[in-house]
């Protein structure tokens, strides 16, 4: 049954038109035509609604969002399992395909080619996901916040996904050449240059991006909490910096200076990969003296940020994921949130319709999800 008691989703350019599973986590198969708007999984839990999201995910980041092994994405006892989706964007119909083979890397597929570089699946498909556990994003340490900047970021600009890859492998290199007898320093100042470009660009890049990401997060959560709250967002670079131009010899400076502090920890004490995002309301920092509430709107100020910004640098609509967190919001930051999903084709997951407390506002497809199967409602 499709609820149509809201406006008619119009005007919506990027969309999922079709998606197909095949020996994925707990379906055999799976062929699934979602609504260009709101599409909400209704079941129980373990029934299979999460794992939609996944294959969605999936297809727009070349991983899952909750495991880092491709093994556990495929169906119990099966060799072979793919993703495949069919696109509507500005620019034309595109597809995606993910074959995982037990064993082997995947393999990634756009518009029928094998492509050879990971990056180029980068904003093929840009996704905002929503979840219970966004909360460890104001909660948890720095390494949920970098990755937030990371995947959003790469989705956005694939320059900064390679660079961010490199960047990884050069730092890798020399933390192990930190920890060898004896120490050969030749080869540790080779890394150091490399760490200090790459890592000067992606350092740039972030900071651009939380100077615009701030402002719009500030508006949002000034809104959802009625202009009580103000929210600063600001970036807190491992290695301070006010000039872009001299960023790259300033890191190499500081990688230098360090140098026989980071031998005798056995890592790289400087960097990209040490930032952190400052997060605080009314001068305080939420992360510490925030409530579960605060920390929570938060968390949704951020993501809702991201579809903003998207939508101004890529001008098209992401398309959302919002895994089980209507029951975790109260009334207010539901409204805010449809509100948000209104134009933006979006995947719901819930176990009773009744977790949507404005159901009657809204224009929906509703399918029911169980034992890894879905029919239309």
């Amino acid at each position: 049954m499709v609820y149509c008691t809201g406006e008619k989703w119009e005007g919506i350019g990027l969309r999922v038109r079709s998606l197909e599973l095949h020996n994925f986590r707990n379906y055999s198969e799976l062929a699934l035509a979602p609504d260009p708007g709101l599409n909400v999984l209704e079941g129980a839990n373990a029934a299979g609604k999460t794992n939609v999201l996944e294959a969605v995910f999936l297809c727009a980041l070349g991983r899952s969002h909750r495991t880092a092994r491709d093994a556990e994405l495929l169906r119990e006892h099966e060799p072979f399992g793919s993703v495949a989706l069919e696109l509507e964007t500005r620019g034309g119909s595109r597809s995606i395909r993910i074959e995982l083979i037990e064993g082997e890397r995947k393999r990634v597929l756009i518009d029928g080619a094998v492509t050879s570089r990971s990056g180029e699946l980068m904003g093929c498909l840009n996704v905002v996901m929503f979840s219970p556990e966004d909360l460890a994003l104001v909660k948890e340490g720095p390494a949920e916040r970098r990755r937030f900047l990371d995947m959003e970021l790469s989705q956005l600009k694939p320059s900064y996904y390679y660079n961010l890859q490199q960047y990884n492998g050069a730092l890798k290199s020399r933390n192990l050449l930190l920890k060898e007898t004896p120490i050969r320093y030749d080869m540790i100042e080779l890394w150091d240059e490399q760490l200090a470009r790459l890592g000067s660009r992606i350092m740039v890049e972030r900071a651009r991006f939380v100077s615009d990401l701030s402002g719009t997060a500030a508006a949002l959560h000034a809104k959802m909490s009625g202009g009580k709250e103000s929210l600063r967002v600001a970036y807190e670079p491992s290695v301070p910096f006010a000039d872009e131009d001299r960023l790259m010899e300033t890191l190499q400076e500081q990688l230098t200076d360090r140098l026989e502090r980071d031998i005798f920890r056995g890592f790289t004490s400087v960097g990209p990969h040490r930032d952190d995002l400052g997060l605080h309301l009314n001068g305080h920092d939420v992360r510490v003296f925030g409530s579960q509430g605060q920390q929570r709107t938060v968390a949704l100020s951020l993501k809702l940020s991201e579809i903003e910004l998207i939508r101004r640098i890529r001008g098209e609509r992401p398309v959302l994921l919002l895994d089980d967190v209507f029951s975790e919001l109260d009334a207010a930051r539901q409204a805010r949130l449809l509100e948000v999903v209104s134009d933006c084709q979006a995947f719901v997951t819930c176990t009773h319709l009744e977790e949507f407390a404005a159901i009657e506002q809204l224009a929906m497809q509703v399918w029911h999800v169980e034992n890894g199967r879905i029919a239309e409602v």
